[in-house]
C-alpha cells in the first residue's frame, strides 16, 4: 500500500489493488492502517486527492477535478 497524509496530518494507506473506475481516473480505497483495517475513504488517481464525496446511491465525485463514478444503486423513482 502507498502511504499518504490527510489534510489533518493523519497517515493513511492507499490500496492501489482495490479501485473503482471513474470518468477521468480510478478511485482507490484508502485505509487507516497498512493492514487494510479501518476504511478511510477514496483516493482520486486523476488529481491525487482524498477530497471526494459519496452519496447514498454509491456515486463518488472528486471535489477538485470532477472525476465521477456512476451510482452502484439505481432507482427509477429518482429520475
Amino acid at each position: 500500500m502507498k502511504e499518504t497524509t490527510t489534510p489533518d496530518g493523519e497517515t493513511v494507506y492507499i490500496s492501489t489493488s482495490e479501485g473503482e473506475r471513474g470518468s477521468k481516473g480510478a478511485f482507490f480505497l484508502v485505509y487507516r492502517s497498512p493492514d487494510g483495517e479501518g476504511r478511510y475513504g477514496y483516493f482520486c488517481a486523476n488529481c491525487e486527492t482524498l477530497d471526494n464525496a459519496m452519496d447514498s446511491m454509491g456515486r463518488i465525485e472528486c471535489n477538485r477535478c470532477g472525476n465521477l463514478r456512476k451510482a452502484t444503486e439505481w432507482d427509477a423513482a429518482h429520475e
